[in-house]
């Protein structure tokens, strides 16, 4: 039992779950945000077919835009690192947090042993970003490259 009275592990569960949900609702509210001004700029072009620089434009934008979502959201568990003191300055928690969130894993920064199963529930916090961003992104070009103007 750790000092909460829960099983092991229990203070990082109990922390984590809830960044999990958040870092989600972040994410979906934020990727909504980006379709609907893509719809917006497909629907305001309608009638002619999209330069094929504005559609990478618009892929490549809305590619950066969830890449500034995976920071802020790594930076929501970084601040949970520092906060708890599992890990020493933002600095670090920051790297920490990245390279847990993205399974690179190969930083020499390491959590304390009481806060080491935040750092696999952050991994998992990235598959499940990922994955979102992935099936958003693959959504986008389904909508985008109909309305593009091929070269024959």
């Amino acid at each position: 039992m750790d000092a909460t009275g829960l099983a092991p592990w229990g203070s990082a569960w109990m922390w984590s779950v809830p960044i999990i949900m958040v870092t989600v609702i972040i994410h979906a509210f934020g990727l909504g945000l980006a379709d609907a001004r893509v719809v917006k700029v497909l629907k305001n072009n309608r009638k002619r077919r999209l330069p094929q620089r504005l559609s990478v434009a618009i892929m490549g934008g809305t590619a950066v835009f969830a890449v500034i979502l995976h920071g802020f959201e790594t930076s929501v568990w970084a601040s949970a690192y520092v906060l708890l003191g599992a890990v020493e300055g933002r600095r670090s928690a920051m790297l920490y947090s990245v390279s847990a969130m993205t399974t690179y894993g190969h930083s020499d920064i390491h959590l304390g042993a009481k806060w080491q199963m935040m750092g696999a529930l952050e991994a998992l916090n990235g598959w499940i970003l990922f994955g979102l961003t992935t099936a958003f992104l693959f959504t986008i070009m389904q909508k985008v490259w109909p309305h593009m103007d091929h070269p024959d």
